[in-house]
């Protein structure tokens, strides 16, 4: 593709940024990424209290993000942040300690035969799923698999393997089918409390992308990435080195793609590109654009999880010790109590504390914002670490993603194969997995598919 063609890219998020890297890599320098909002980053979102920043989206990340240290490398950065550590609580606020034997006599069984499905689990993740971990979804529901290796090296991989048709099973199932059911109590802890959603309801595929073996262990041991400036910082950082940092405030209202050019209306001005890489959620595309009957029928299929995150002031005798994940509450018939409550700072009380929630579940009725805000404030009372202010408070699109039916179905493969078909790329969280290593790593992938 001719160097000089001018790219537009909608969204300052992880992924957007990093489209611009890549292009800028690979000497594509005439790109402009517009983003709606005053800041980049996305859901990483870092704001500031007494002195310190604070995370209302993404916390962490793990060694296994190569992506998102392609990031720190290209800008002189590093994951210098404080160090992780958590504690468990049920729901009546009680501490426990799920996974210590010596603690749960009567569970020792069960923790032994849990030990042996996680094993289980890594050995048919690497045989009998051959390929599960790759980036992207391309071929899964036909038994294939495409992309780069999850390694330093990212190797290209492909191959065909039937068995990755189980993928679109919800991860409940898959775990029955496998054997492995006690795993979800240890999958769970990163996945359902970080606002995914519930094992009887996403396809596996999304959980195992995202939790891949060694990506779920590295959360396991506590083997984790934090960022002094927060998560926010990676993404200021690159937009700041790359040659065209996001134009801030874009307002798009129009565009139009015809006769190979693409026209975009934004803050009233009519602006003309060669072709449009989308990062925005894709499910608001046909709000804007004169998106086409495949477009509408396929976007239209995207579901996204309600994820609330408070930031709340406590006294400081009432302030936590320690970050607490609450399993109880992580299950579908708890739907809108806290599942994890997260202290950033250990050295000091005069910070935050930040909660989570979801409330919105495939086979219930969504609870309403204010609802769900109550029931954490009052779960907060009955941990004993009860709220005296909120600070902050977000509700976040969050998750895109769709269900077995149209994973099984072909959904991916079918808008892969839409790929440039109207001078538009698409990329962002639904084409890979909402968290901001795999959106940046398949903004790579695009960049080296198709530029």
């Amino acid at each position: 593709m001719d160097k000089n063609i001018k790219i537009c890219i909608i969204g300052g998020g992880p992924a957007g940024l990093s489209a611009g890297m890549y292009l800028e890599k690979k000497g594509y320098e005439n790109y402009t990424i517009l983003e709606k909002n005053d800041h980049v980053g996305g859901k990483c979102h870092s704001p500031h209290y007494n002195g310190r920043r604070y995370e209302m989206g993404a916390i962490m990340g793990v060694p296994s993000y190569y992506a998102v240290h392609d990031v720190e490398e290209f800008c002189g950065i590093t994951h210098d942040g404080p160090k992780l550590n958590r504690n468990y609580k049920n729901k009546e606020g009680k501490v426990i300690e799920p996974f210590e034997p010596k603690k749960n006599i009567t569970k020792i069984p069960q923790l032994m035969a849990m030990k042996k499905q996680v094993k289980k689990l890594g050995e048919i993740l690497e045989t009998k799923y051959k390929g599960y971990d790759v980036n992207g979804h391309r071929g899964v529901a036909q038994g294939r698999y495409e992309g780069f290796a999850v390694t330093p090296e990212r190797e290209p991989v492909s191959g065909v393997n039937p068995n990755l048709k189980d993928l679109a099973l919800p991860f409940k199932e898959f775990c029955r089918l496998n054997g492995v059911e006690l795993t979800q109590d240890i999958w769970i802890g990163p996945f359902t409390s970080f606002g995914y959603g519930y094992f009887d309801e996403i396809p596996a595929a999304y959980v195992l992308k995202y939790l891949d073996f060694q990506t779920c262990m590295n959360f396991v041991k506590i083997n984790l990435w934090t960022w002094k400036e927060g998560t926010q910082f990676i993404w200021e950082s690159l937009n700041s080195k790359l040659k065209h940092g996001a134009r801030l405030n874009s307002n798009i209202t129009k565009i139009e793609r015809r006769d190979g050019k693409v026209y975009v209306t934004v803050n009233g001005e009519i602006e003309e590109y060669d072709k449009l890489i989308v990062t925005a959620p894709l499910q608001y595309f046909p709000d804007y654009a004169d998106a086409r009957e495949d477009e509408k029928h396929y976007f239209s299929r995207i579901e996204y999880e309600r994820y609330d995150v408070l930031a709340v002031e406590t006294k400081p005798e009432d302030h936590p010790e320690i970050s607490y994940y609450v399993f109880d509450n992580m299950t579908p018939e708890r739907l809108g109590h806290l599942m994890v409550y997260y202290r950033r700072w250990r050295d000091t009380k005069d910070q935050v504390i930040t909660t989570y929630a979801l409330r919105k579940h495939k086979n219930t009725d969504e609870i309403p914002y204010d609802e769900c805000r109550r029931t954490v404030l009052e779960d907060l009372k009955t941990m004993h670490n009860p709220a005296s202010a909120v600070v902050n408070e977000q509700s976040w699109y969050y998750f895109p993603h769709v269900f077995t039916e149209d994973y099984a179905a072909g959904w991916y493969d079918d808008v892969e194969a839409m790929q440039g078909k109207y001078d538009t790329y698409y990329a962002g969280e639904v084409m890979s997995f909402g968290d901001m290593d795999e959106t940046a790593e398949y903004s790579r992938e695009l960049v080296e598919r198709f530029f």
